[in-house]
């Protein structure tokens, strides 16, 4: 296992150190996290990130874009074709119509935009029905969501509520024909209540193993379908989708940073479930994807009543997730903090360095997402740095109880050696699994094989709790 470092305070030489440093390995770390909701890849040495050197592991037809961030985005969404979440075709349409006008985030969201559109007419031929609408809005989602992760880098960055909205309007129309459809709600959280959608296999009173679905730091609702909710229905058990803050309805539209006390939403979220008949409040499990691989974590070392937890991978370290060379900025000082980046960073940070930074910081920042809406660089970065560094969990990793199975992934290019330190501080029963290229599995979040995601981690939660 690879131990990545602490942070390094001492002050970079950073004129070099930004052009040829970070800004290229931010460049190449920007990838849809949430499914992925990871930044840009860290490493110990210094060397290339690791997502240049994972290029190897897309080879071939695997590569849809020659940039590694818009081909991770890209299988994504082919990924999402076994759960109805996308079309080959589709995609690969829409792959062939951008590198034919230019890979830029304008083409990629201006060509996944108008697919989202698109569908939400009416196919060729007959009247859609039910089922059409149905499955034609959750892919709707699907290509809204890809749009919407770039959108900052766009030559309309001020369109992205309206294009959340979109996805979200395109999301709950599919809820809606759903059958049963999910349960719509609002659990309370603090000022700004949480957002849920509770998914049945059908509408009896029978008590069901439940799993919360949580997702990632930009992730969208329908990557939770993918990564979940129709392996837990298949098996007899409810899941619940939600946005918590940093998410969603709470970042795009409330206008709600992310906590590092993520106890204090998934709490709210049991008791909700616990209160109903069709809920077995023993067989209530947690999972966390991409970035909430380090937030379900952090609830269910306070939130005992979690019964097992899968990190999809373990994270212990979001921070980790930048460029050393980006990481070195954040000193114990605010204003010497923002001087550096201001007078000494952004000055020599490329354009799409830059959107990265928009992108990476807006779920941390609100003034800084305002700010990219208006197709400006935010000026505050000790404020978002240090709340990102709060998100930090090795201190309570042996608190948690429950049993634990922690993803690992080759080529695994945000969270490197994260989930190996998770499994290994953790006291509870646990487990460790890799996924492979050898399986198509490679890479965060393994983007090319959901369903096969899906079948490790539901048959990890029937043994554990189905079994005990």
């Amino acid at each position: 296992m690879n131990r990545i470092s602490g942070d390094q305070r001492s002050s970079p030489t950073r004129r070099a150190l930004l052009t040829a440093g970070a800004g290229a390995a931010l460049v190449a770390g920007c990838t849809r996290g949430g499914a992925s909701g990871a930044p840009a890849a860290a490493t110990s040495s210094g060397s290339a990130p690791p997502t240049a050197a994972a290029g190897g592991l897309t080879p071939g037809a695997m590569t849809l874009f020659k940039d590694p961030a818009y081909n991770f985005n890209g299988l994504l969404a082919l990924g999402g074709s076994g759960a109805g979440a996308a079309e080959v075709g589709e995609v690969l349409t829409a792959v062939n119509a951008i590198n034919g006008a230019g890979l830029t985030a304008q083409t990629y969201v201006q060509t996944f935009r108008a697919l989202g559109d698109q569908l939400l007419e009416a196919p060729p031929g007959a009247p859609a029905d039910a089922q059409t609408k149905r499955f034609r809005a959750l892919r709707a989602a699907q290509y809204y969501g890809q749009a919407l992760f770039f959108v900052l880098g766009s030559d309309d960055p001020g369109s992205e509520e309206q294009l959340y909205k979109a996805g979200r309007g395109a999301w709950d129309t599919f809820c809606g024909l759903c059958e049963p459809a999910p349960v719509k709600a609002n659990v309370p959280y603090g000022a700004t209540p949480l957002p849920v959608w509770f998914f049945r296999p059908d509408t009896s009173a029978t008590a069901r193993p439940t799993v919360i679905l949580t997702n990632g730091s930009d992730g969208q609702n329908v990557d939770m379908w993918t990564y979940g909710v129709p392996a837990a229905l298949d098996r007899g058990w409810n899941a619940l989708v939600y946005d918590g803050p940093g998410q969603g309805q709470l970042l795009f539209v409330d206008q709600v940073v992310f906590t590092p006390t993520w106890e204090k939403v998934v709490t709210p979220l049991v008791d909700w479930l616990s209160a109903r008949s069709d809920v077995d409040p023993d067989k209530i499990a947690l999972t966390g994807l991409s970035m909430a691989g380090d937030l379900a974590p952090r609830a269910a070392a306070f939130e005992t009543r979690i019964a097992a937890l899968v990190a999809m991978p373990g994270c212990v370290e979001p921070w980790l997730g930048f460029p050393p060379e980006i990481r070195k900025i954040l000193t114990p000082d605010k204003q010497e903090t923002n001087d550096i980046w201001n007078k000494e960073v952004v000055p020599e940070l490329p354009p799409d360095a830059a959107d990265v930074m928009k992108k990476r910081f807006e779920p941390f920042s609100i003034p800084a997402m305002l700010e990219a809406r208006q197709g400006k660089l935010f000026t505050d970065f000790y404020t978002p740095a240090t709340r990102i560094q709060a998100l930090t969990i090795t201190d309570v990793v042996g608190r948690i109880k429950a049993p634990t199975l922690v993803l690992d992934y080759e080529g695994e290019q945000f969270y490197p050696g994260q989930p190996r330190r998770m499994y290994d501080a953790l006291t509870s029963p646990k487990d460790y699994l890799k996924l492979t290229a050898a399986q198509g599995a490679q890479l965060h979040c393994s983007p090319m094989a959901p369903q096969l995601h899906c079948e490790v981690v539901f048959d990890w939660l029937e043994k554990t709790l189905l079994d005990r």
